[in-house]
């Protein structure tokens, strides 16, 4: 009888543990890793949005320009929902700072444009010059 009863149990554990796996949901894939340069996407995507209010708030004509380098940016990246968010995020996040800011062009607006412009030509320059092919 003993002997009957080890197989058996055997079988039904065999039984519940197939029947446990395959009611189990899929566990999702786990997110990509962001790349090293992140943090400095994110500022430059911070620094896109505040020249396109600055620069359009001053009026030059190159101001939608940065909504559109924003752009290329975010499709260049090909990036999960997770980081495009992040990044979108951020370009509104520079955006409003200025917006909350500034409401007239003046003196500190141009000292601003000057320092974003010469700071997101070195982000740009640093993750080239480190990460391109």
């Amino acid at each position: 009888m003993r002997r009957a009863v080890l197989p058996c149990l055997a079988l039904w554990l065999a039984a519940a543990s197939a029947a446990g796996q395959a009611a189990a949901p899929a566990a999702p894939p786990p997110p990509a890793a962001p790349p090293p340069y992140q943090g400095q996407m994110l500022r430059l995507a911070e620094l896109l949005g505040a020249l396109h209010y600055l620069r359009g708030l001053c009026g030059a004509a190159d101001a939608s320009a940065y909504r559109e380098r924003m752009t290329a940016l975010i499709e260049g990246e090909a990036p999960d929902e997770a980081r495009k968010a992040l990044l979108a995020g951020a370009f509104n996040r520079g955006y409003r700072t200025f917006q909350q800011t500034y409401r007239s062009c003046n003196a500190s607006a141009d000292a601003t444009i000057r320092a974003y412009l010469d700071e997101g030509g070195r982000i740009a320059r640093d993750i080239g010059a480190r990460y391109a092919n």
